[in-house]
Protein backbone atom coordinates (compact mmCIF):
# COMPACT_ATOMS: atom_id res chain seq x y z
CA UNK A 1 0.00 0.00 0.00
CA UNK A 2 1.78 3.47 -1.24
CA UNK A 3 2.20 5.49 1.90
CA UNK A 4 0.43 8.94 2.01
CA UNK A 5 2.08 11.60 0.23
CA UNK A 6 3.55 14.23 2.34
CA UNK A 7 4.91 18.10 1.99
CA UNK A 8 8.18 18.28 -0.43
CA UNK A 9 9.90 20.67 2.05
CA UNK A 10 10.25 17.41 4.39
CA UNK A 11 12.02 16.01 1.57
CA UNK A 12 14.71 17.94 0.37
CA UNK A 13 18.30 17.23 0.87
CA UNK A 14 20.20 18.57 3.72
CA UNK A 15 23.89 19.64 3.84
CA UNK A 16 26.47 17.47 5.70
CA UNK A 17 27.33 18.79 8.26
CA UNK A 18 30.89 19.93 9.06
CA UNK A 19 32.60 20.10 12.04
CA UNK A 20 35.91 21.86 12.47
CA UNK A 21 38.54 20.21 14.73
CA UNK A 22 38.51 21.82 17.82
CA UNK A 23 41.22 21.29 21.26
CA UNK A 24 39.50 20.28 24.40
CA UNK A 25 42.59 19.77 26.21
CA UNK A 26 43.51 22.64 28.40
CA UNK A 27 46.96 24.23 26.67
CA UNK A 28 48.60 24.89 29.57
CA UNK A 29 48.67 21.15 30.84
CA UNK A 30 50.92 18.54 29.08
CA UNK A 31 48.86 17.02 26.44
CA UNK A 32 46.48 13.56 27.11
CA UNK A 33 46.85 11.49 23.86
CA UNK A 34 45.40 9.09 24.65
CA UNK A 35 42.48 10.56 26.22
CA UNK A 36 42.47 12.48 22.73
CA UNK A 37 42.09 9.51 20.69
CA UNK A 38 39.57 8.22 22.81
CA UNK A 39 37.59 11.84 22.37
CA UNK A 40 38.44 11.78 18.89
CA UNK A 41 36.66 8.35 18.03
CA UNK A 42 33.70 9.61 20.17
CA UNK A 43 33.11 12.56 17.81
CA UNK A 44 33.91 10.87 14.88
CA UNK A 45 31.51 7.98 15.51
CA UNK A 46 28.71 10.40 16.94
CA UNK A 47 29.09 12.15 13.20
CA UNK A 48 28.75 9.57 11.36
CA UNK A 49 26.02 8.60 12.43
CA UNK A 50 24.34 12.13 12.34
CA UNK A 51 25.59 12.49 9.22
CA UNK A 52 24.44 9.11 7.82
CA UNK A 53 21.06 9.85 8.89
CA UNK A 54 21.22 12.98 6.99
CA UNK A 55 19.50 13.13 3.40
CA UNK A 56 22.49 14.76 1.95
CA UNK A 57 25.00 11.86 3.42
CA UNK A 58 25.20 9.35 1.08
CA UNK A 59 25.48 11.34 -2.38
CA UNK A 60 23.13 9.09 -4.02
CA UNK A 61 19.63 10.69 -5.40
CA UNK A 62 16.30 10.75 -3.03
CA UNK A 63 14.99 8.76 -6.05
CA UNK A 64 17.34 6.08 -4.75
CA UNK A 65 15.61 5.05 -1.18
CA UNK A 66 12.34 5.31 0.59
CA UNK A 67 11.34 7.92 2.99
CA UNK A 68 8.63 7.69 5.13
CA UNK A 69 5.74 9.75 4.10
CA UNK A 70 6.90 10.36 0.61
CA UNK A 71 5.65 7.63 -2.24
CA UNK A 72 7.87 7.34 -5.49
CA UNK A 73 5.78 6.33 -8.29
CA UNK A 74 7.44 5.14 -11.94
CA UNK A 75 5.02 6.41 -14.60
CA UNK A 76 5.77 4.15 -17.89
CA UNK A 77 5.07 6.28 -21.05
CA UNK A 78 5.33 9.69 -18.91
CA UNK A 79 5.97 11.94 -22.00
CA UNK A 80 2.64 10.72 -23.57
CA UNK A 81 -0.59 12.38 -24.04
CA UNK A 82 -2.60 10.47 -20.70
CA UNK A 83 1.31 9.99 -19.13
CA UNK A 84 1.88 13.87 -19.05
CA UNK A 85 -1.12 14.29 -17.69
CA UNK A 86 -1.31 11.80 -15.07
CA UNK A 87 2.11 12.85 -14.16
CA UNK A 88 1.09 16.64 -13.79
CA UNK A 89 -1.22 15.51 -11.03
CA UNK A 90 0.83 13.34 -9.41
CA UNK A 91 3.21 15.96 -8.61
CA UNK A 92 0.57 18.59 -7.66
CA UNK A 93 -0.58 15.77 -5.44
CA UNK A 94 3.04 15.66 -3.85
CA UNK A 95 4.00 12.46 -5.01
CA UNK A 96 7.62 11.73 -6.49
CA UNK A 97 7.68 10.50 -9.79
CA UNK A 98 10.30 9.10 -12.44
CA UNK A 99 9.47 9.00 -16.19
CA UNK A 100 10.71 6.51 -18.13
CA UNK A 101 10.01 6.79 -22.14
CA UNK A 102 12.07 6.14 -25.44
CA UNK A 103 10.35 9.42 -26.89
CA UNK A 104 8.88 7.39 -29.87
CA UNK A 105 5.25 8.12 -28.90
CA UNK A 106 5.77 10.96 -26.57
CA UNK A 107 6.96 14.18 -26.32
CA UNK A 108 10.27 15.91 -24.62
CA UNK A 109 8.47 18.75 -24.71
CA UNK A 110 5.98 17.96 -22.19
CA UNK A 111 8.60 16.49 -19.75
CA UNK A 112 9.99 20.36 -20.23
CA UNK A 113 6.66 22.09 -19.22
CA UNK A 114 6.59 19.39 -16.06
CA UNK A 115 10.37 20.29 -15.32
CA UNK A 116 9.53 24.16 -15.00
CA UNK A 117 6.24 23.85 -13.00
CA UNK A 118 8.42 21.15 -10.61
CA UNK A 119 11.99 22.56 -10.53
CA UNK A 120 12.78 21.43 -6.59
CA UNK A 121 15.03 18.80 -6.44
CA UNK A 122 13.70 15.21 -5.45
CA UNK A 123 10.54 16.12 -7.34
CA UNK A 124 11.05 14.32 -10.95
CA UNK A 125 13.08 12.71 -13.05
CA UNK A 126 13.31 11.53 -16.49
CA UNK A 127 14.91 8.54 -17.73
CA UNK A 128 15.17 8.13 -21.58
CA UNK A 129 14.73 3.96 -22.22
CA UNK A 130 12.99 1.08 -23.62
CA UNK A 131 10.73 -1.20 -21.88
CA UNK A 132 11.95 -3.92 -24.35
CA UNK A 133 15.68 -3.52 -23.14
CA UNK A 134 14.81 -6.02 -19.96
CA UNK A 135 18.45 -5.15 -18.60
CA UNK A 136 17.60 -1.24 -18.77
CA UNK A 137 14.37 -1.97 -17.64
CA UNK A 138 16.14 -4.05 -14.23
CA UNK A 139 18.77 -1.45 -13.81
CA UNK A 140 16.43 1.27 -13.60
CA UNK A 141 14.52 -0.36 -10.70
CA UNK A 142 17.61 -1.40 -8.90
CA UNK A 143 18.79 2.16 -9.03
CA UNK A 144 15.43 3.34 -7.90
CA UNK A 145 13.03 2.95 -5.28
CA UNK A 146 9.55 2.87 -6.45
CA UNK A 147 6.72 2.45 -4.40
CA UNK A 148 3.87 2.24 -7.15
CA UNK A 149 3.95 1.63 -11.06
CA UNK A 150 1.59 3.73 -13.32
CA UNK A 151 2.09 1.69 -16.34
CA UNK A 152 1.00 3.93 -19.33
CA UNK A 153 3.36 3.50 -22.25
CA UNK A 154 2.20 1.70 -25.11
CA UNK A 155 1.46 2.14 -29.07
CA UNK A 156 -2.36 2.45 -29.40
CA UNK A 157 -3.89 2.87 -32.50
CA UNK A 158 -6.53 -0.02 -33.44
CA UNK A 159 -5.62 1.18 -37.43
CA UNK A 160 -2.27 0.88 -36.86
CA UNK A 161 -2.39 -2.35 -35.26
CA UNK A 162 -3.88 -4.12 -38.19
CA UNK A 163 -1.24 -3.52 -39.86
CA UNK A 164 1.56 -3.58 -37.50
CA UNK A 165 0.50 -6.70 -35.13
CA UNK A 166 3.81 -7.81 -34.51
CA UNK A 167 5.02 -4.51 -32.76
CA UNK A 168 1.83 -4.74 -30.85
CA UNK A 169 1.95 -7.79 -29.23
CA UNK A 170 5.64 -6.96 -28.24
CA UNK A 171 5.12 -3.82 -27.31
CA UNK A 172 2.31 -3.90 -25.13
CA UNK A 173 2.42 -7.85 -24.18
CA UNK A 174 5.49 -8.43 -23.83
CA UNK A 175 6.92 -5.22 -22.49
CA UNK A 176 4.30 -5.20 -19.91
CA UNK A 177 5.72 -9.00 -18.70
CA UNK A 178 9.45 -7.14 -18.46
CA UNK A 179 8.15 -4.68 -16.20
CA UNK A 180 5.96 -6.82 -14.05
CA UNK A 181 9.17 -9.11 -13.89
CA UNK A 182 11.04 -6.23 -12.45
CA UNK A 183 8.64 -5.46 -10.15
CA UNK A 184 8.92 -8.75 -8.58
CA UNK A 185 12.76 -9.20 -8.67
CA UNK A 186 12.52 -5.48 -6.72
CA UNK A 187 9.72 -5.82 -4.84
CA UNK A 188 7.61 -3.14 -6.14
CA UNK A 189 4.26 -4.72 -5.16
CA UNK A 190 1.78 -1.80 -6.33
CA UNK A 191 0.35 -1.53 -10.27
CA UNK A 192 -1.92 0.70 -11.93
CA UNK A 193 -2.19 -0.61 -15.42
CA UNK A 194 -3.25 1.57 -18.13
CA UNK A 195 -5.80 -0.87 -20.05
CA UNK A 196 -8.53 0.00 -22.80
CA UNK A 197 -12.61 -1.02 -23.64
CA UNK A 198 -10.86 -2.56 -26.71
CA UNK A 199 -10.17 -5.89 -24.35
CA UNK A 200 -14.44 -6.28 -24.90
CA UNK A 201 -14.30 -6.24 -28.53
CA UNK A 202 -17.95 -6.23 -29.72
CA UNK A 203 -20.46 -6.84 -26.86
CA UNK A 204 -24.06 -8.27 -27.72
CA UNK A 205 -25.28 -5.38 -24.80
CA UNK A 206 -24.77 -2.18 -24.14
CA UNK A 207 -23.54 -0.27 -21.72
CA UNK A 208 -20.75 -2.24 -20.86
CA UNK A 209 -19.88 -3.83 -17.08
CA UNK A 210 -16.36 -5.17 -15.72
CA UNK A 211 -18.00 -8.89 -16.37
CA UNK A 212 -18.97 -8.08 -20.06
CA UNK A 213 -16.82 -11.01 -22.08
CA UNK A 214 -13.96 -10.03 -23.40
CA UNK A 215 -13.78 -10.63 -26.77
CA UNK A 216 -10.82 -8.12 -28.50
CA UNK A 217 -11.29 -7.98 -32.55
CA UNK A 218 -7.92 -6.27 -32.96
CA UNK A 219 -4.39 -6.69 -32.25
CA UNK A 220 -4.28 -3.95 -29.76
CA UNK A 221 -7.30 -5.09 -27.38
CA UNK A 222 -5.74 -8.48 -27.88
CA UNK A 223 -2.68 -7.41 -27.21
CA UNK A 224 -4.01 -5.29 -24.10
CA UNK A 225 -5.95 -8.35 -22.84
CA UNK A 226 -2.72 -10.76 -22.86
CA UNK A 227 -0.99 -8.15 -20.95
CA UNK A 228 -4.09 -7.99 -18.29
CA UNK A 229 -4.37 -11.75 -17.98
CA UNK A 230 -0.43 -12.08 -17.56
CA UNK A 231 -0.70 -9.56 -14.56
CA UNK A 232 -3.84 -11.39 -13.18
CA UNK A 233 -2.06 -14.96 -13.38
CA UNK A 234 0.98 -13.50 -11.52
CA UNK A 235 -1.61 -12.20 -9.03
CA UNK A 236 -2.79 -15.63 -8.32
CA UNK A 237 0.51 -17.23 -7.26
CA UNK A 238 1.68 -17.59 -3.93
CA UNK A 239 4.88 -15.36 -4.52
CA UNK A 240 3.27 -12.55 -5.01
CA UNK A 241 0.65 -10.13 -2.47
CA UNK A 242 0.51 -6.92 -4.96
CA UNK A 243 -1.88 -4.46 -5.24
CA UNK A 244 -3.21 -4.28 -8.56
CA UNK A 245 -5.65 -1.99 -10.22
CA UNK A 246 -6.67 -2.58 -14.00
CA UNK A 247 -8.10 0.36 -15.99
CA UNK A 248 -10.31 -0.21 -18.85
CA UNK A 249 -10.86 3.12 -20.02
CA UNK A 250 -12.62 4.52 -23.49
CA UNK A 251 -11.94 7.21 -25.66
CA UNK A 252 -9.88 10.19 -24.27
CA UNK A 253 -10.30 13.89 -25.06
CA UNK A 254 -9.49 17.08 -23.67
CA UNK A 255 -6.73 18.56 -21.98
CA UNK A 256 -5.32 19.90 -18.97
CA UNK A 257 -7.73 23.07 -17.70
CA UNK A 258 -5.15 25.24 -17.18
CA UNK A 259 -3.31 25.31 -20.45
CA UNK A 260 -0.19 23.84 -19.72
CA UNK A 261 -0.32 20.30 -21.55
CA UNK A 262 -2.07 18.93 -24.61
CA UNK A 263 -1.82 16.28 -27.21
CA UNK A 264 1.37 16.61 -29.59
CA UNK A 265 1.40 13.62 -31.97
CA UNK A 266 4.15 12.68 -34.49
CA UNK A 267 3.27 14.48 -37.97
CA UNK A 268 3.30 10.90 -39.35
CA UNK A 269 1.43 9.17 -36.87
CA UNK A 270 -1.83 11.78 -37.25
CA UNK A 271 -3.69 9.47 -39.90
CA UNK A 272 -3.94 7.15 -36.80
CA UNK A 273 -4.52 9.80 -34.08
CA UNK A 274 -7.82 10.67 -32.33
CA UNK A 275 -10.30 11.74 -33.98
CA UNK A 276 -10.19 14.78 -32.31
CA UNK A 277 -6.51 15.70 -33.20
CA UNK A 278 -7.73 15.34 -37.07
CA UNK A 279 -10.42 17.43 -36.81
CA UNK A 280 -8.28 20.27 -34.65
CA UNK A 281 -5.73 19.32 -37.35
CA UNK A 282 -8.57 20.35 -40.12
CA UNK A 283 -9.65 23.29 -38.60
CA UNK A 284 -6.37 24.45 -38.51
CA UNK A 285 -5.75 23.64 -41.95
CA UNK A 286 -2.73 21.42 -41.86
CA UNK A 287 -5.05 18.66 -43.60
CA UNK A 288 -7.79 19.81 -45.74
CA UNK A 289 -10.84 18.34 -44.19
CA UNK A 290 -11.84 15.15 -41.42
CA UNK A 291 -12.28 11.82 -42.92
CA UNK A 292 -15.00 10.26 -41.01
CA UNK A 293 -14.63 5.72 -41.76
CA UNK A 294 -17.49 4.20 -41.65
CA UNK A 295 -20.86 5.44 -42.58
CA UNK A 296 -23.02 2.00 -42.39
CA UNK A 297 -23.15 0.89 -39.06
CA UNK A 298 -26.07 -0.48 -37.24
CA UNK A 299 -26.18 2.79 -35.52
CA UNK A 300 -29.19 5.63 -35.28
CA UNK A 301 -26.94 7.65 -37.92
CA UNK A 302 -24.50 5.10 -39.55
CA UNK A 303 -21.46 6.66 -37.41
CA UNK A 304 -19.79 4.91 -34.48
CA UNK A 305 -20.98 5.24 -31.18
CA UNK A 306 -18.36 5.95 -28.65
CA UNK A 307 -17.90 6.76 -25.23
CA UNK A 308 -15.79 10.32 -24.66
CA UNK A 309 -13.79 10.33 -21.24
CA UNK A 310 -11.63 13.89 -20.45
CA UNK A 311 -8.24 13.51 -19.77
CA UNK A 312 -8.24 15.48 -16.49
CA UNK A 313 -11.43 12.76 -15.13
CA UNK A 314 -9.42 9.98 -16.51
CA UNK A 315 -5.80 10.73 -14.56
CA UNK A 316 -8.06 11.32 -11.47
CA UNK A 317 -9.31 7.79 -11.78
CA UNK A 318 -5.81 6.85 -11.85
CA UNK A 319 -5.05 8.76 -8.70
CA UNK A 320 -8.04 7.50 -6.87
CA UNK A 321 -7.23 4.06 -7.81
CA UNK A 322 -3.83 4.38 -6.68
CA UNK A 323 -4.98 5.73 -3.20
CA UNK A 324 -7.38 2.66 -2.57
CA UNK A 325 -5.08 0.09 -3.72
CA UNK A 326 -4.31 -2.80 -1.32
CA UNK A 327 -1.73 -5.76 -0.79
CA UNK A 328 -3.20 -8.90 -2.42
CA UNK A 329 -5.90 -7.21 -4.12
CA UNK A 330 -7.00 -6.52 -7.49
CA UNK A 331 -9.32 -3.83 -8.60
CA UNK A 332 -11.13 -3.90 -12.50
CA UNK A 333 -12.37 -0.73 -13.46
CA UNK A 334 -14.19 0.98 -16.22
CA UNK A 335 -13.21 4.53 -16.88
CA UNK A 336 -16.08 6.41 -18.78
CA UNK A 337 -19.05 8.37 -19.18
CA UNK A 338 -21.55 6.24 -19.42
CA UNK A 339 -22.75 7.94 -22.56
CA UNK A 340 -22.34 7.25 -26.34
CA UNK A 341 -21.78 9.73 -28.72
CA UNK A 342 -21.81 9.08 -32.33
CA UNK A 343 -18.64 10.11 -34.66
CA UNK A 344 -21.14 12.47 -36.62
CA UNK A 345 -22.16 14.01 -32.81
CA UNK A 346 -18.58 14.56 -32.04
CA UNK A 347 -17.92 16.14 -35.45
CA UNK A 348 -20.44 19.07 -35.34
CA UNK A 349 -19.63 19.40 -31.50
CA UNK A 350 -16.01 20.12 -32.75
CA UNK A 351 -16.71 22.42 -35.88
CA UNK A 352 -19.07 24.46 -33.05
CA UNK A 353 -15.64 24.26 -30.05
CA UNK A 354 -13.62 25.40 -33.44
CA UNK A 355 -15.37 27.59 -35.01
CA UNK A 356 -13.87 26.59 -38.28
CA UNK A 357 -15.86 25.06 -41.39
CA UNK A 358 -14.56 21.70 -41.80
CA UNK A 359 -14.97 19.42 -44.58
CA UNK A 360 -15.98 16.13 -43.96
CA UNK A 361 -15.42 12.61 -46.38
CA UNK A 362 -17.51 9.73 -45.32
CA UNK A 363 -15.24 6.84 -46.58
CA UNK A 364 -15.76 3.31 -45.87
CA UNK A 365 -15.15 1.11 -42.45
CA UNK A 366 -11.78 1.07 -41.27
CA UNK A 367 -10.20 -2.09 -40.33
CA UNK A 368 -11.27 -3.17 -36.44
CA UNK A 369 -13.65 -1.30 -35.35
CA UNK A 370 -16.85 -1.97 -34.11
CA UNK A 371 -20.07 -0.50 -34.14
CA UNK A 372 -21.09 0.82 -30.42
CA UNK A 373 -19.07 1.30 -26.92
CA UNK A 374 -20.04 3.15 -24.38
CA UNK A 375 -19.58 2.29 -20.47
CA UNK A 376 -21.53 1.52 -17.15
CA UNK A 377 -18.94 3.62 -14.67
CA UNK A 378 -21.35 2.33 -11.75
CA UNK A 379 -18.48 0.21 -9.67
CA UNK A 380 -15.71 2.72 -10.30
CA UNK A 381 -18.09 4.89 -8.42
CA UNK A 382 -18.98 2.40 -5.99
CA UNK A 383 -15.80 1.53 -5.07
CA UNK A 384 -13.56 4.35 -5.50
CA UNK A 385 -15.38 7.33 -5.13
CA UNK A 386 -14.85 8.03 -9.00
CA UNK A 387 -17.43 10.04 -11.17
CA UNK A 388 -16.65 11.84 -14.73
CA UNK A 389 -16.53 15.92 -14.14
CA UNK A 390 -16.24 16.63 -17.63
CA UNK A 391 -19.08 15.10 -19.17
CA UNK A 392 -19.51 17.89 -21.64
CA UNK A 393 -18.57 16.58 -24.89
CA UNK A 394 -18.25 20.60 -26.52
CA UNK A 395 -16.55 21.87 -23.45
CA UNK A 396 -14.06 18.89 -23.49
CA UNK A 397 -13.41 20.07 -27.03
CA UNK A 398 -13.48 23.52 -26.53
CA UNK A 399 -10.85 23.34 -23.70
CA UNK A 400 -8.23 21.33 -25.69
CA UNK A 401 -8.65 23.52 -28.97
CA UNK A 402 -7.25 26.19 -26.68
CA UNK A 403 -4.13 24.41 -26.67
CA UNK A 404 -3.86 23.67 -29.87
CA UNK A 405 -4.14 26.72 -31.40
CA UNK A 406 -1.50 28.58 -28.96
CA UNK A 407 0.09 25.10 -29.96
CA UNK A 408 -0.08 24.57 -33.40
CA UNK A 409 3.04 22.64 -33.93
CA UNK A 410 3.09 20.84 -30.62
CA UNK A 411 5.05 21.29 -28.13
CA UNK A 412 8.02 22.90 -30.64
CA UNK A 413 5.69 25.98 -30.59
CA UNK A 414 5.05 28.76 -27.98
Amino acid sequence: MPATPRSRSQARNTRPWILSGMDFADSRRKPNFTGKIAVAAALTVMCIIVLKQSPGFSGTSVFSRHETGVTHVLVTGGAGFIGSHATLRLLTDNYRVTIVDNLSRGNMGAVRVLQRLFPQPGRLQFIYADLGDAKAVNKIFSENAFDAVMHFAAVAYVGESTMEPLRYYHNITSNTLTVLEAMAAHNVNTLIYSSTCATYGEPDTMPIVESTPQNPINPYGKAKKMAEDIILDFTKSKKSNMAVMILRYFNVIGSDPEGRLGEAPRPELREHGRISGACFDAALGIIPGLKVRGTDYPTADGTCIRDYIDVTDLVDAHVKALDKSRPGKVGIYNVGTGQGRSVKEFVEACKKATGATINVEFLARRPGDYAEVYSDPSKIHSELNWTAKYTDLGQSLSQAWKWQKAHPNGYGSA
